[in-house]
């Protein structure tokens, strides 16, 4: 795994030809159990960097459509699955648990709901206040840019989604994305987030 902005914080990925983008997984390395957030099944390489850092105790599924090697990696390594809870009556695998607006997985792991996307209750994350983890409503096709998942990609409701980011923004401390679908960025992440919003909404306003 390629480690990120924190010495505890690692991500793999998996480039997808049809969209000329990655996607990304993301760990956690922290006392009390480390977490997995939307894996992609695991390289040996990178199985043995998890082994190596003591295991997934606890692995976060932001949407039905991220599940990718979730399962798998939760049989290989006792892993605890944890959901969204807008998806909770139809998600395709098993959850231990399922999670919702303002909870936290664990602590400094707080959950934000985000509207209007492809599926109910997607779960965005905010690590210690200044990391947010995107699912698939926030993503970068290209490197120090924003922007919100198309419509013909699922997008339900622009206006709703763009509320839900704004709700990210009035946190006032939010310095890094990594996004789920595309490049991450690790500088200026609230200007971008706020061109983000201010663009969506002048484009409805036309």
């Amino acid at each position: 795994m390629k480690r990120l902005h924190r010495k505890d914080l690692f991500t793999w990925s998996e480039f997808v030809p049809r969209l000329n983008l990655d996607f990304n997984s993301f760990f956690w390395q922290r006392d009390g159990g480390n977490i997995a957030i939307d894996p992609l099944p695991l390289s040996a390489h990178d199985r043995a960097h998890v082994v190596e850092l003591g295991g997934i105790a606890e692995i976060v599924i932001s949407n039905s459509m991220h599940v990718r090697g979730a399962q798998q990696i939760a049989a290989e390594f006792g892993s605890q699955l944890i959901g969204p809870r807008g998806e909770s009556e139809q998600f395709p695998i098993r959850c231990s648990r399922f999670v919702g607006d303002h909870e936290e997985i664990v602590a400094g792991l707080q959950v934000f709901e985000m509207a209007g996307s492809k599926t109910p209750g997607e779960l965005a994350l905010v690590l210690e206040r200044t990391t947010l983890i995107a699912g698939d409503l926030i993503r970068a096709h290209r490197a120090d840019a924003l922007m919100l998942l198309h419509r013909d990609q699922g997008l339900k409701d622009e206006a709703r989604a763009l509320d839900s980011v704004q709700r990210l923004l009035d946190l006032g401390t939010i310095d890094t994305v990594l996004v789920g679908d595309g490049w991450h960025v690790f500088r200026h992440a609230a200007e971008l987030l706020q061109e983000l919003v201010a663009s969506g909404r002048a484009k409805a306003g036309k």
